[in-house]
């Protein structure tokens, strides 16, 4: 598992020029493969098995989950996938332009007042172009190339890294 400063999650985009970043004008010709969350666990591994318990650590007020090994495992074949999947923000990295670094989540609140969804259910997203800060609690589609790292950042680990050269507002 990897621990990452501030310095290293704005720059993390740089490993992916090292395995080939998809420049927005080349992922246009692309189609991205429509995933759920459920793609993000790999084939044979039960949902219910990721689930862990957890410890209240009261000096600082947080939950601190217990996952077991199921949690941190990931679907490879994700890795270098041009995706597009549904998600919620929770800002990493926001300025007057907008939210440029955020973690993907399930639904709505994870991760600021529940024990944070295990690793292999969020993912570490930087936008090419930065999400309006007024739009912070509208679902969304991104649209990007997956990697598959386990991270750690200030709110989570993460399972995955994407970088997404399009977002859009979810409609239901």
């Amino acid at each position: 598992m990897t621990n990452l400063d501030r310095r290293q999650l704005l720059s993390f985009g740089l490993a992916f020029g090292t395995t080939g970043l998809t420049l927005p004008s080349v992922a246009a010709a692309n189609v991205a493969r429509e995933i759920t969350w459920d793609d993000l666990i790999p084939p044979g591994v039960p949902y219910a098995e990721i689930i862990g318990e957890g410890t209240m650590d009261e000096a600082n007020d947080i939950w601190r989950p217990v996952y077991d090994h199921n949690a941190t495992k990931l679907n490879s074949d994700l890795h270098g996938a041009y995706i597009r999947m549904p998600g919620f923000i929770l800002p990493l990295e926001l300025d007057a332009e907008g939210i440029s670094e955020f973690v993907l989540v399930p639904y709505v609140g994870a991760c600021l007042h529940t024990p944070p969804p295990p690793p292999n259910q969020l993912v570490l997203v930087r936008a090419v172009d930065p999400w309006p800060s007024d739009a912070l609690w509208d679902p969304v589609w991104v649209t990007g190339k997956m990697s598959t790292q386990l991270m750690s950042t200030e709110v989570a680990e993460t399972g995955y890294a994407l970088i997404a050269d399009e977002m859009e507002r979810y409609e239901w």
